[in-house]
C-alpha cells in the first residue's frame, strides 16, 4: 500500500534520481582533480618515487625482451639494464616512462637454455629493480599449434579427472544419509582448502602486479564480485524453481561446479604462465598429480546428487563447467602472462568457492541446528587433508 498521492513509478523515479546524484558527485571529483593534474593537491617533496613491473618476458635466440610497466606514481627513465651483474646493449626505454604506462626492452644476449638468469634494470636516479628468470627457455610464439598444446594439457588436467571423480555417483547412490551428509562435509573442507591456496597464490601474484592496480585487493575485488554474481545467478534459480525440493540437489551440483569452473580457469591461467617462462614440467609426473588433486572435485560436484537419478547429459554439462575452463585459461595465460589478470582471476575463483560453501553448509546442519556435528567435522577435516596431501604430488 503506497502513500496518498504517490504511485510506485513516482517512487522508483525517485530512487533513480538519488543514484544517479550520487554517481555524479562521484564523478566529477575526481574529473576536477584529473583536469588540474593534481595542481589542487599539496605537492610532495623528497625523491621520486620509482616502480617498475615486469608484465611479460620473451625469449628468442640471442634476445630477452621485457614488457614493463611503470606502476609508480613519478616518471622512470632507465639507463641501464643488465643481466647476471654484467651491462648488456638494449633498445627501447629512450624516453621517461610515465605513470601506468608500458614500455618494452629488448635486451641482446646470448642467454643459454635452462640456465636462470636475473635481469638488473638501473634507472636514471640509481635505484636498481631486479626480475628472475627461473629457467630460460624460447617463448612459444601464438598459433594454432600452441592452442592445441593448452588444449590437450588442460584437457589432461581438468576435463578428465573431474569426470573420473563424477564416476563415483552410483555408488553415493547406494550410500546412507549419514554417509552423504559426511561426503558434503568433505566437499566443503576440499573447497575451503582450494579458497584459502588460491588467496595466497592471489596475494603473491597482487604483490608482483604492483600497487598502482591495486596489488593483492585485487584479489579481494575479484572474490567479491564473484560472490555476489553467484548469489544472483542463486537467488534466481531459488524463484525459478521455488516449491520443486527435488530440485536442491541438482541446484546445489550447479553451484559447485561454477565454483569449481571458475577456480580452474585461475589454474590454467598459471599453468599457460608458466609453461610460456619454462617453469612448468610438461611431464607424467605433472599430469599425474593434476589428476588425483582435481579428481576429488569431480566428487564434490556429485556428492549433492546422491539421492537422485539426473540425466547422462546434465552429469556431461556439470564435468563441463567445472573442468573445461582449464582450457581457455590456459590459452589466455600463455599468451598474456599478466600477474594482475592472475591474481583477479583467482579472486574470482575463491569468491565462487565461498558462495558454494554457504550453500553446502545449510544441508549440513543437525535437527538441533548444530553445525559441527562429529561426523560433519570429520568429513571437514577429510576433504582438506585429501586436497593437501594430492596437492603434495603437484611438482609445480
Amino acid at each position: 500500500m503506497t502513500a496518498v498521492g504517490r504511485s510506485p513509478g513516482t517512487h522508483r523515479v525517485q530512487m533513480w534520481g538519488l543514484v544517479l546524484i550520487v554517481l555524479a558527485l562521484v564523478t566529477i571529483v575526481p574529473a576536477i582533480l584529473a583536469a588540474f593534474e593534481g595542481g589542487l593537491l599539496p605537492g610532495r617533496t623528497g625523491p621520486p618515487i620509482e616502480a617498475l613491473t615486469v608484465e611479460r618476458t620473451t625469449l628468442a635466440p640471442g634476445s630477452i625482451e621485457l614488457t614493463v610497466r611503470n606502476t609508480g606514481p613519478d616518471a622512470v627513465q632507465v639507463a641501464q639494464v643488465g643481466v647476471n651483474d654484467t651491462y648488456v646493449d638494449f633498445g627501447g626505454g629512450t624516453e621517461p616512462i610515465a605513470r601506468l604506462q608500458s614500455e618494452r626492452l629488448q635486451l641482446h644476449y646470448p642467454w643459454i637454455s635452462g640456465q636462470p638468469y636475473t635481469v638488473s634494470i638501473l634507472t636514471s636516479t640509481g635505484v636498481v629493480m631486479e626480475h628472475t628468470v627461473p629457467a630460460a627457455v624460447t617463448t612459444p610464439k601464438p598459433g594454432a599449434d600452441l592452442v592445441w598444446v593448452m588444449t590437450i594439457l588442460g584437457t589432461c588436467v581438468g576435463v578428465i579427472p573431474v569426470a573420473l571423480g563424477m564416476l563415483v555417483l552410483p555408488a553415493l547412490r547406494r550410500a546412507g544419509r549419514g554417509t552423504v551428509k559426511v561426503l558434503l562435509a568433505f566437499t566443503v573442507g576440499l573447497l575451503g582448502f582450494l579458497a584459502v591456496d588460491a588467496t595466497v597464490e592471489g596475494f603473491a601474484l597482487g604483490e608482483l602486479s604492483g600497487e598502482a592496480f591495486g596489488g593483492p585487493r585485487l584479489v579481494l575485488l575479484g572474490a567479491g564480485l564473484a560472490f555476489l554474481g553467484l548469489t544472483a545467478i542463486d537467488r534466481w534459480l531459488d524463484r525459478r524453481r521455488r516449491g520443486q525440493e527435488a530440485a536442491t540437489g541438482g541446484r546445489l551440483a550447479l553451484m559447485v561446479a561454477i565454483g569449481i569452473g571458475l577456480h580452474n580457469a585461475g589454474e590454467g591461467l598459471a599453468i599457460g604462465s608458466a609453461y610460456a617462462v619454462g617453469e612448468l614440467a610438461v611431464g607424467a609426473a605433472l599430469v599425474v598429480g593434476f589428476a588425483l588433486h582435481n579428481t576429488t572435485e569431480g566428487l564434490a560436484i556429485v556428492a549433492p546428487l546422491a539421492s537422485e537419478r539426473p540425466p547422462i547429459g546434465s552429469l556431461l554439462v556439470l564435468g563441463a563447467i567445472a573442468g573445461a575452463p582449464v582450457i581457455p585459461g590456459a590459452v589466455i595465460g600463455v599468451a598474456v602472462d599478466n600477474a594482475a589478470l592472475s591474481a583477479v582471476l583467482l579472486g574470482v575463483g575463491v569468491g565462487a568457492i565461498i558462495q558454494v560453501i554457504i550453500q553446502i553448509s545449510r544441508p549440513l546442519r543437525g535437527r538441533d541446528s548444530r553445525l559441527l556435528e562429529p561426523a560433519v567435522i570429520a568429513g571437514l577435516a577429510g576433504g582438506v587433508a585429501v586436497m593437501y596431501l594430492t596437492g603434495l604430488l603437484i611438482p609445480a
